[in-house]
């Protein structure tokens, strides 16, 4: 790309944010162009003077039937639930991972106690036999 100056630059234009809005401005847009006649020129006079399309007052009306009149556009608002639920999930997932670990090494020692028992028999076993080779 050139610069003003006519250098070439690396830049790349910025894209732009996308807007946001509250559900008080959703609300207020939406009550503002319900109270206007249907098909009358100051609906679209209000869409232009808020910079909005026709879709965004659908979309908004769905929402306010639904009762998810999200806080912006961008991302869905999260309930309390669903974090909950993510929460515990993640929890259950990090609780079977160490009780998976944990199982191992418990068979581990299980057989390490076996090994050593069945030493300990073989060495009194060996005692024993050498005690009545001595006597």
């Amino acid at each position: 790309m050139t610069g003003q100056d006519g250098r070439v630059t690396d830049e790349q234009p910025g894209r732009p944010k996308r807007r946001t809005f509250t559900k008080a401005y959703k609300a207020r847009i939406l009550a503002a162009f319900d109270a206007l006649p249907e098909g009358s020129p100051e609906r679209g006079a209000l869409l232009r003077k808020e910079r909005l399309y026709h879709s965004h007052i659908e979309h908004w009306r769905k929402q306010q039937r639904n009762g998810t009149l999200a806080a912006s556009t961008g991302k869905p608002e999260k309930d309390a639930g669903a974090e909950e639920l993510a929460r515990l999930r993640a929890e259950n997932k990090k609780l079977k991972t160490a009780n998976a670990k944990l199982s191992g090494e418990l068979g581990k020692t299980k057989t390490a106690l076996d090994i050593a028992g069945k030493a300990f028999a073989l060495l009194q076993d060996i005692s024993g036999s050498a005690e009545s080779d001595n006597s």
